[in-house]
């Protein structure tokens, strides 16, 4: 068996012939009258009239039978068989075709419509020109593929070759649409916040640093969208959303990836109670236009969506999986106990740190139907408020579904005094050692000054939302070029 160097090479010596013969081998334009999908629609109208028709794709098949040859070429639409003969578009250019024509090559043809024997539609050609040659092949059995990490790095034959992975990236479009609108509908308003800031915030991670020459200055890529869009609460939007890429320099596993798709909205004059019930709307208007219902298929298992959900305090859930009480537990025994557990806490995590990597591994992965937990530590949240009846908690929501943690939010803090003191307590952290801990925003404490009101934030990892939807293990399923250790 030919190597793929060899066969690259053979390829490029027909590329040579067709160079030789005068062909322009890449040429910038095709004269295509119809989409491949728009000939079979309107197959009948060609096929009676005898009208020719332009088509473009890339061959995916061929085979040759005595002076007759036949192809499927396919477009972005559809596909459809071609038919070339010898005695038809004459010797010379028929042996021109086989010689230096191959499986992958974008060609055009003209020619006109019509049934073969066994019903199948074809193009019969009647003159052929090269778009774009391929100089390496097709794999054969890409299916057959072991290696997944291959499919990521080459997502374009992934693309290719298995048609239940293109459809997962249409649906994607499709949800996204679908949230734009019910958001428009509901009188948000879409904006753009910038991906550079002099300062992360709005969430505990570790950001990418990058420097802009034109100031001296380091900059970071943003870990979230949420302060930028406060401010305009501030200035008096009343609602407010955004759409946007989120990064942040983390651990690549199944639910994470370094930089992702993030959907937040700002809502004044709600709190976390509407967010919840807001976002049983947002959810089940979008299950029934996706799928004409409210159940949806994950890894072998239904689930219902029927609101409303479930409401969990965050401290309950955790007593019924570990028995363990985080009201009256210390960070000291708490860190004991995340050991007897298996954990390996670092010297430098807080509480409500070693708290909720207790929580991520043996408490999460077991609520299944849809569900929100309810009113963290504080100490969890600097960026929420906290409860009247039990300070030491905050108006907080996190939806889970399927192990999957798709949004949190809470009813914002507003009072800029408590904000600062939270950011004071979270920059004590960050000179302790713990680099996830959010940073003092100055900038934004004096905005809060101004002013802002009751407001309730939302948050949803799209990438998740898109994993859930699709039956998809991995967010690298349906991120379409995933983050890759290079080779």
């Amino acid at each position: 068996m030919a190597t793929i160097n060899e066969l690259r090479k053979t390829r490029l010596n027909k590329l040579d012939s067709l160079k030789k013969a005068g062909i322009s081998v890449y040429p910038a334009r095709t004269k295509r009258t119809h989409k491949i999908a728009e000939a079979i629609k309107n197959f009948t109208s060609l096929e009676r009239t005898k009208k020719e028709a332009v088509l473009a794709g890339r061959i995916r098949s061929l085979r040759e039978h005595g002076g007759s040859t036949f192809c499927h070429i396919e477009d972005g639409s559809s596909s459809i068989q071609a038919f070339l003969r010898k005695d038809r578009i004459g010797e010379q250019a028929y042996k021109f075709f086989l010689d230096n024509f191959d499986i992958g090559d974008f060609i055009e043809v003209r020619g006109i419509l019509f049934k073969t024997k066994r019903g199948e539609k074809t193009i019969e050609v009647a003159d052929f020109k090269m778009l774009a040659k391929s100089l390496l092949p097709l794999p054969e059995k890409w299916h057959g593929l072991q290696d997944e990490e291959e499919r990521f790095r080459k997502r374009y034959l992934d693309l290719l070759f298995n048609k239940e992975v293109k459809e997962k990236f249409g649906k994607r479009d499709k949800i996204i649409k679908l949230l734009r609108e019910f958001l428009d509908k509901k009188g948000f308003l879409e904006v753009e916040t910038p991906v550079l800031q002099n300062i992360y915030g709005g969430a505990d991670a570790r950001p990418f640093k990058t420097h802009i020459n034109a100031f001296a200055l380091d900059m970071y890529l943003r870990i979230s969208l949420e302060l930028p869009l406060k401010r305009l609460i501030v200035a008096g939007f009343e609602k407010v959303y955004e759409m946007g890429r989120v990064f942040r320099n983390e651990g690549v596993d199944r639910q994470h990836n370094p930089d992702f798709t993030e959907l937040e909205f700002y809502w004044a004059y709600a709190d976390y109670k509407d967010m919840m019930k807001f976002t049983e709307e947002m959810i089940v208007s979008l299950l029934k236009q996706l799928f004409g219902k409210t159940k949806v298929n994950y890894e072998g298992r239904e689930i219902d969506f029927k609101t409303p959900w479930p409401r969990v305090e965050y401290g309950k859930l955790i007593r019924k999986y570990t028995k363990l009480d985080i009201d009256t537990l210390n960070r000291n025994s708490l860190l004991k106990e995340a050991k007897k557990l298996g954990l390996a806490p670092e010297d430098t995590w807080s509480k409500g740190k070693v708290v909720d990597e207790i929580y991520k591994k043996y408490c999460r992965p077991k609520v299944w139907e849809p569900t929100f937990v309810i009113h963290h530590p504080s100490e969890m949240y600097p960026l929420a408020k906290q409860r009247l009846e039990k300070p030491e908690e905050a108006e907080t929501i996190q939806m889970l579904v399927a192990g999957w943690e798709l949004v949190k939010g809470y009813s914002e803090q507003t009072d800029p005094i408590l904000q600062r003191k939270a950011f004071e307590e979270q920059e004590e952290l960050y000179r302790k050692g713990f680099k996830e801990a959010q940073r003092m925003d100055m900038e934004f404490v004096e905005a809060l000054e101004y002013g802002m009101p009751p407001t309730a934030g939302f948050g949803m990892g799209i990438d998740r939302l898109v994993a859930l939807l699709t039956d998809s293990h991995s967010l690298r399923e349906v991120i379409l070029f995933p983050t890759m250790k290079p080779k």
